[in-house]
C-alpha cells in the first residue's frame, strides 16, 4: 500500500530522529558558534528531512529525484559538520556514534528509495 504521507516514510523517521539529536546535542556548543557551526549544522540537518518531504510531494519522478539528491547533499555536509564538531571537542563519542548510525542509515536509506523509484519506473 501506498503512503499518503511523508511521515509514514521510515527514511524521513530517521532523518527527523537526525534533526532531533542535532538540536540537543548543539546546544552545549560555544555560543560564539550561535551563528557559525550550529546554525549551519542545524539548517543542513533540517535540509535533509525537508527535502525529503518536499519531494514527496513533487509528482514528476525527476522532481522527486531532485529533491531527494539535495537531501544526500546536505546528509553529506551534516556528515562533515559531524567530523568538525567532534575535532573541536563540542560533541562527546557517544554523540557523535549517534549521529554517524543515523547518517548512516538515512543515506542507506535514501539511496534504496531513489533506486526503487527509478526501477518501478522502468517496469
Amino acid at each position: 500500500m501506498a503512503t499518503r504521507s511523508f511521515k509514514e516514510l521510515i527514511v524521513w523517521q530517521k532523518a527527523h530522529s537526525f534533526v532531533l539529536n542535532v538540536y540537543k546535542f548543539a546546544q552545549s556548543f560555544p555560543k560564539d558558534e550561535m551563528y557559525g557551526l550550529t546554525s549551519q549544522f542545524k539548517r543542513a540537518a533540517v535540509s535533509i528531512a525537508g527535502n525529503i518531504a518536499e519531494g514527496y510531494a513533487k509528482k514528476s519522478l525527476a522532481d522527486k529525484l531532485k529533491f531527494f539528491n539535495i537531501s544526500q547533499g546536505s546528509l553529506e555536509e551534516c556528515e562533515y559538520y559531524i567530523v568538525l564538531s567532534r575535532d573541536l571537542e563540542f560533541i562527546s563519542k557517544e554523540q557523535e556514534k549517534v549521529l554517524d548510525s543515523l547518517s548512516d542509515e538515512i543515506g542507506k536509506l535514501l539511496q534504496s528509495y531513489m533506486k526503487k523509484m527509478q526501477s518501478s519506473k522502468n517496469s
